[in-house]
């Protein structure tokens, strides 16, 4: 991509890139692993998979051994993950220069958005005026698939009415940059969570940057 004057969107995750929720993981992880153990199917091959994914896994063992047992165990599963999501946002905070960064963006004409696979409650415990500065906001609540899914991506793009080749994505995680890569955007990982500069390069992303604001220099 040429960036100089062809970027019509960035999309963002959020924990880790816009904000800080020290979301307790391993805590989040153990507790599912706790619970689908409960309905006596194995655990084995669970305990390393993100927690969402685990609960899909967990859901599809729970419904071969007890039909039916499936959904009440999801109720309880979303409780959990939001217990502890909600609980670490009410701690969080946003990253310096968010605020700064989303309306000096706006000004340029250029579209803004939110993918995340936290729940909305967390995000607008943390950001409660998220959407004057973002639209859309998909949590995992509005995404049939979330990340990396590039569902997830590509329909924010689709809502912001810009094709993948001009917009960027922005975030954290391998994940984000595979979602971009799958999805046909630049890719811009950002040091300000839980990965390394090796680990956002390993899964390809294009740029590595300090902190999402610093996307205001690449733009010029």
């Amino acid at each position: 991509m040429n960036v100089e004057g062809s970027v019509g969107a960035v999309v963002f995750d959020f924990d880790g890139t816009l904000a800080k929720l020290n979301i307790n993981f391993p805590r989040m992880r153990k507790a599912v692993v706790d619970l689908i153990d409960s309905y006596g199917v194995p655990v084995d091959g669970l305990r390393d998979m993100y927690v969402l994914e685990m609960v899909d896994a967990g859901m599809s063992l729970i419904a071969q051994k007890h039909p039916g047992q499936e959904h009440h165990f999801l109720r309880r599963a979303n409780d959990v993950i939001t217990d502890i999501e909600i609980a670490a946002a009410t701690r969080g905070e946003l990253i310096e220069g968010t605020r700064e960064m989303l309306r000096e963006l706006k000004k340029r004409s250029i579209k803004t958005g939110v993918i995340t696979r936290n729940c909305q409650m967390a995000v607008v415990q943390v950001f409660p005026d998220i959407h004057e500065y973002c639209n859309p906001v998909i949590t995992r609540e509005f995404t049939r698939n979330v990340k990396p899914h590039p569902e997830h991506l590509l329909s924010a793009l689709a809502f912001l009415n810009v094709l993948p080749q001009h917009a960027f994505m922005v975030g954290d995680h391998p994940m984000d940059i595979k979602i971009g890569k799958d999805a046909g955007t630049f890719t811009i990982g950002v040091l300000s969570g839980y990965s390394t500069s090796g680990d956002l390069l390993k899964a390809g992303a294009d740029i590595i940057l300090n902190r999402a604001d610093e996307i205001l220099g690449i733009l010029g």
